[in-house]
């Protein structure tokens, strides 16, 4: 069965500089393909960095904007998939913008674009209007690959719409800001483990503006347990997604199985 290495690039590069963003992507891309990796995740909002204030509206692009373009001649130069955070322009509703992320495959050929459900507190309500899908999926390698954003995996309705739409490695450009270090060291994993499926969750690191980011990015597998785990600072750190264990951890486990959605219709 089909198994897909993963690198997580824990970074908040540098803040309103699109053009050194995308250095150092191609960098941390180039590493991870030298580590067997077939995926490389960046974080929230990486290629314009995250407290940008006035200058979120004149960094955003569309999805097919010139900055997916350069991502996607990253890709391929290296050989392998990226999924990063950006500000979105949303080229059918004007003056609208989205916190998305979007994944390219090794082929430069974009793969899904999603946009952040949950948006997170005043400046992120301010500045970004909701996505209105939940689940967005795509496939690499064979993996059935869903995608959500930071605020969006901490509401267990999510990441199960995930795991019963089949969703096997799911996605999650974070930027999660202290004191909330529970969600990488402990909600994450247990995501992981009541789903059955592998979370990667890729954070930004160290002060910004009024924020100040935790790290600890995780790649969580169906067992509850950290594949890889980042430290505080700046890091890329590689685990394997690995769907044998997956599809054996799924015949073992029965939370899928057992659920009785008839009792559950108060929770909407």
């Amino acid at each position: 069965m089909p198994a897909l290495r993963t690198a997580l690039l824990q970074s908040s590069g540098e803040l309103g500089d699109v053009a050194a963003n995308l250095k150092i992507l191609d960098e941390a891309a180039a590493r991870a393909a030298a580590a067997g990796a077939g995926l490389l995740l960046a974080p929230e909002l990486f290629l314009t960095g995250y407290a940008i204030g006035d200058d979120m509206a004149r960094l955003a692009e569309p999805a097919d904007g010139p900055s997916a373009r350069a991502v996607a001649a990253v890709a391929v130069r290296h050989g392998l998939a990226v999924g990063y955070g950006y500000p979105e322009r949303n080229t059918e509703r004007h003056g609208v913008l989205h916190n998305s992320a979007q994944l390219i495959g090794a082929d430069g050929v974009p793969l899904a674009n999603y946009r952040k459900t949950h948006l997170f507190g005043g400046f992120e309500s301010k500045w970004f209007t909701p996505g209105d899908r939940a689940v967005v999926q795509t496939e690499i390698e064979g993996i059935t690959v869903g995608m959500m954003i930071c605020y969006d995996v901490e509401f267990p309705e999510n990441v199960r719409a995930h795991a019963l739409a089949g969703t096997e490695l799911l996605l999650v450009p974070t930027a999660l800001m202290h004191p909330a270090e529970i969600v990488p060291l402990s909600v994450v994993p247990v995501r992981a483990f009541e789903n059955q499926l592998y979370i990667a969750y890729a954070n930004r690191t160290g002060p910004e503006g009024d924020f100040e980011f935790v790290g600890l990015s995780t790649l969580a597998g169906p067992d509850g347990t950290a594949r890889a785990r980042a430290g505080r600072g700046d890091d890329l750190v590689v685990g394997d997604v690995d769907t044998a264990f997956l599809a054996a951890s799924r015949a073992e486990n029965p939370y899928l199985r057992d659920r009785r959605p008839g009792l559950y219709g108060p929770l909407v």
